[in-house]
Parts: C-alpha cells; structure tokens; sequence
C-alpha cells in the first residue's frame, strides 16, 4: 500500500516552505515590512523553513556553541552548555546562568547557587520557553521546582561515566538519541531535538537525514498532510518529504534556493508539518485537529543579528542589512483575513 497524500495540503506544504524562507530571505536583505502578501504568514508567528536560522537556535549556534565562554572548552563541557541551554531554551536564563558561573562548565555548574539565581529570577519574569512542554520531576525529585530539577539532572549527566561518555562512543544521530533517552524527564522528540544541538557543535558529525523523531505538532501535520500513511512510519514519511524537495519544487514552479545553497534536511522537514499544522487552522479550517487556531501573532524583535551556522556546514551567509531609516519593529498594517484562499495570497492554498 502507497502513502496518499491530501493535495490541497500537499502543495501547501512545499509552498508554505518556498514563501516562509522567501520571508527570512527578504528580512535578510533589508526589504520593507509586510514581507509577504500571504495575509496567513504575515499575521502569525510561524517558525523559519530551516531549525537553524531560528532565534533561538541562532543564540545557540553563535552564542552558547561559539560565544567567548566556550573558547577552549573541551567536547564535554560543551555538550553540558549545550543540554542545559535547551532545556531552558531562553537568552535571558542562559545570559543569568553565564553571569552568576563565570562561563558554564562541569566545573562551575553549582546547583545550589544557581537553583537560588533562577528562582529569583523566575519571580519576575518567565525563565523557560513556551515552545514546548518539558515533562514534570518525578519519583524523588518530584517536589523538587522544574529548574531545580533540570540542573541536578544535567549535573549528573555530566558526572564521571555519564552522558559526556556515551557520547564519546555514538556512532550516529540515533545513538545520541538513545543516550539522551536513559535519562529521566527526557523523552524521544526532546532527545531528539538536543541530540541535533549537539551536533552543531565541532566534535559531533552525523548524517543528519540517518534518523528522525516527530514532535505532536509534526504528527498532526502528517494526518492533515496525508490520507492515508500506507504502512508507512511518520519518520519514513519525513524522510520521503526530504528524498522528493527538489522535485516538488519544481513541480509546483516555486523558486527554492535553499539555505545557501543547502537543502531541507529531516529536522527541516519535520519542523514544517508542525508548521503547515498551524498555517492550516486558518487555510484549512475544515481540517479539525486538538488545535483549533494560532496562538502567537507576529511581532518584529528587531534587526536580524548575524548569522552563524557550523563550519563544516561551508554556508557563507551574507550579514543582514540595515536601512537608515527605518524602524524594523513598526507594526503591520491590518490584514483581511475572512478567505485566507482569495485574493493576493501566493497560492499557498490552490
């Protein structure tokens, strides 16, 4: 049996992923806000095409991978700055962390002076992202707070004979997964996610395509995306979106460049069914899933910093522009949004 696909959604994936880069693209070259004629995409808070040019994952990348604190540090101090950035996946509580250690390290990572930092901090404002839900300590650590918690679990992982360890000895993407998962509160798509964080850094290198994890958003785009899986897995479904970009591109005549001349990837392709899920409440509001609507609208947060990416990646992006002049965080304009399908919308939806 052979996956069928929803075409109307179909499509709309592969334009959803052409127009949402053209709109980093644009923004990257200083162009005028709307960046876009999509009403949909011009209203709401959608994540770029590609993981890592994220905001986030840009703050990662430059400044907890490649920051000054990381000069000299060895592949198991890193990886810790890594999983204990992620977990939080917020600058304010990484740019605490970093003040009050001197730089994170095994060595400065004292869970006591930190646990008292972040609950200060927590009481004026939010000290985890609202992107995902972490699941809560349990068994004895279960009265313990959430980042109490977090920052005992990452000091043990990175104690004598622990995560630092079995990552010395993965092979794959896969078994950078199965190490994160012998941990407790970590599941499947969270290890995944820090096991592809992992690998930006300079001592990791795996095939990123070798393996995949769908988050709930991706699942519920897969159902909207397809009819029928056909036998098949969500990851192989993924892992066919990737196979088959080119082709679509071409296909449906939508100009795609890639990330500097670099193609979607699994985690790429994972991450926009989770998209197109949402760009669907409103596109395709038919298409009835446990969400119902778009939470976040869009706000500019200013002028795009420059982008870094892993060396061994060889992209040479250009540095983002500044127009004199211009204000990046003015408002939109109001946007008409009674048929997301009419009107001068670039037929993300036939």
């Amino acid at each position: 049996m052979v996956a069928q696909v929803r075409s109307p959604l179909h499509d709309a994936y592969w334009r959803f992923a052409a127009e949402r880069h053209a709109i980093f693209e644009r923004r990257l070259a200083g162009g005028a806000q709307p960046w876009t004629v999509d009403p949909i995409l011009a209203r709401y808070k959608f994540c770029n095409t590609y993981r890592a040019v994220d905001r986030v994952t840009q703050y990662l990348i430059r400044d907890v991978i490649g920051g000054s604190a990381s000069q000299g540090l060895g592949p198991e101090d890193v990886f810790c700055r890594v999983v204990l950035f992620r977990l939080f996946s917020k600058e304010r509580t990484w740019e605490a962390i970093e003040q009050v250690t001197g730089g994170l390290r095994r060595s400065t990572l004292d869970t006591d002076r930190l646990g008292a930092a972040l609950t200060d901090l927590r009481s004026r404002q939010a000290i985890y992202t609202s992107a995902f839900i972490l699941a809560p300590p349990t068994g004895r650590q279960a009265a313990a707070s959430k980042h109490s918690h977090h920052l005992g679990l990452v000091a043990r992982m990175f104690g004598p004979g622990g995560l630092g360890a079995a990552l010395a000895r993965a092979r794959s993407l896969r078994e950078v997964v199965e190490a994160l998962l012998v941990w407790p509160t970590i599941g499947p798509f969270l290890a995944y996610q820090i096991a592809v964080d992992l690998n930006y850094t300079p001592h990791l290198g795996f095939d990123e395509d070798e393996f995949t994890v769908p988050g709930p958003g991706a699942l519920r785009g897969l159902r909207k995306v397809f009819l029928d899986f056909g036998g098949d897995s969500p990851a192989t479904l993924i892992h066919r979106m990737v196979d088959d970009q080119e082709r679509q591109f071409v296909r449906l005549g939508l100009p795609f460049r890639g990330l500097f001349g670099r193609p979607l990837h699994a985690i790429d392709c994972q991450g926009l069914f989770c998209e197109i899920d949402k760009y669907s409440r409103v596109a395709f509001p038919e298409l009835r899933s446990a969400r119902v609507r778009i939470k976040q609208e869009f706000r500019p947060a200013g002028p795009m910093p420059a982008l870094a990416f892993p060396e061994r990646w060889g992209l040479v992006p250009p540095q983002p522009a500044v127009v004199p002049g211009r204000d990046p965080g003015r408002a939109l304009p109001d946007l008409d949004l009674t048929d997301a399908r009419a009107g001068t919308q670039l037929a993300l939806v036939p």
